[in-house]
């Protein structure tokens, strides 16, 4: 058999590589969390139907986690962020999700972030030679009882 490494982007074997991935993890994890995968995104619209924002995600096994969230500098400060958050984070409750994590850079959202209730459990310095990109994580069960952590 003849192995050969190529360079490719197609997104059928981006999409098999990811499907065969995501089946050997299954298999390692408890009966009850198999099958558990969504896509989580909320969008910010204005009154013409114009995106001015949103959070992108999703739901696997037993969390939640934050790939995207923006909102467009002239409205960021009106609470859109927060809104989209306390969405997100309701969204994975409902799910019984057990904590949520996210990560962001030095220059974009760490405060807002921990504002929310979010840890950071990890970092990587030098980033872009000049900023951190930092880790972050909020419990939202305490053990096994379904009450939210404050």
């Amino acid at each position: 058999m003849n192995i050969q490494i190529e360079r490719d982007n197609n997104n059928d074997y981006k999409n098999h590589i990811n499907d065969e991935l995501f089946k050997y993890n299954l298999a390692h994890f408890p009966e009850d969390l198999r099958g558990r995968y969504e896509q989580v995104n909320f969008i910010l619209k204005d009154d013409q139907g114009v995106v001015r924002g949103g959070l992108l995600g999703e739901v696997c096994w037993n969390w939640l986690e934050i790939h995207t969230l923006m909102v467009d500098e002239e409205i960021r400060s009106l609470g859109y962020g927060s809104k989209l958050l306390t969405a997100v984070e309701q969204l994975a409750i409902d799910r019984k999700c057990d904590f949520i994590k996210v990560d962001t850079l030095s220059f974009q959202a760490l405060e807002f972030y921990e504002k929310h209730g979010y840890k950071v459990f990890g970092s990587i310095d030098n980033v872009g030679r000049h900023f951190t990109h930092y880790y972050l994580k909020k419990d939202l069960y305490v053990g096994n009882k379904k009450e939210m952590r404050s």
